[in-house]
């Protein structure tokens, strides 16, 4: 099975053909110990910003390997970048939404702390969400072999959102909105700022907050007849414009 690993610490340059590519840390020690990967086996090391490179591993040491640079990938900026809001939820299922949108193209993610989260992030415990949000999608990462890992900013409330509308384009993602996510699509692909993806919590967003948003200018836009979970809302409406972007 082919393997992607992170050294976030390579500098541009270094992803050339020929080049002698390092892993340290905790990606070496799983290729190494877990994966157990061989000298000669391909493999791809990314920095996380963009590049990656395959190749055959050429060496093998005490929580270190390194790989000979063959084939150079650069994944070039997108347009619009796709950003989804996701609401904290109970259980696992916000990183669940994460871990799926990682793997379909996502290029941010903002945690979003809704009127209807149950789950609520506060002091100490936010920074810590973040942190474990982030490791969350590196390890996404690593799975899709994607050559960029998708930016985790920081925790919003619905005050903090709503100075997000406006910076960009923003669909509200809401069983009862009239208008279809495909009927967005004149408006998204000539966008070239960023496209927010907003997906409540389990119990939905509340009305004071569609209002709010609608206020500010976000769109309401539903995917179907089905009422999803907040789990699968996002990964789902990424795969939509996934396809309507012809990025797949």
């Amino acid at each position: 099975m082919s393997s992607l690993y992170l050294n976030e610490s390579l500098h541009p340059d270094a992803f050339e053909p020929g080049r002698r590519l390092p892993v340290a840390g905790a990606d070496a020690r799983h290729a190494t110990q877990v994966a157990r990967v061989r000298t000669g086996e391909r493999v791809a090391v990314g920095d996380g910003r963009g590049r990656l490179a395959w190749g055959p591993v050429v060496h093998i040491g005490s929580g270190e390997f390194a790989i000979a640079a063959e084939e150079i990938v650069v994944e070039a900026p997108r347009a619009p970048r796709l950003v989804l809001v996701q609401a904290l939820a109970k259980g696992d299922r916000d990183e669940l939404a994460i871990q799926a949108a990682t793997e379909l193209g996502v290029d941010a993610v903002v945690p979003w702390q809704a009127a209807r989260s149950v789950s609520r992030w506060a002091g100490p415990k936010a920074d810590k969400g973040v942190e474990r949000w982030r490791a969350v999608v590196r390890e996404a990462t690593k799975q899709a072999i994607r050559p960029t890992v998708p930016e985790v900013r920081e925790l919003v409330d619905t005050r903090g959102l709503l100075g997000l509308v406006g910076a960009g384009e923003v669909l509200v993602l809401e069983p009862t909105a009239r208008s279809p996510i495909v009927a967005t699509l004149a408006d998204i692909a000539s966008s070239s700022g960023e496209l927010l993806l907003v997906v409540g919590p389990e119990g939905g967003i509340a009305p004071e907050e569609l209002v709010q948003l609608e206020a500010a200018g976000a769109r309401p836009v539903r995917l179907g007849p089905e009422v999803l979970r907040t789990s699968t809302a996002g990964p789902a409406a990424l795969a939509v414009l996934a396809a309507l972007l012809g990025r797949w």
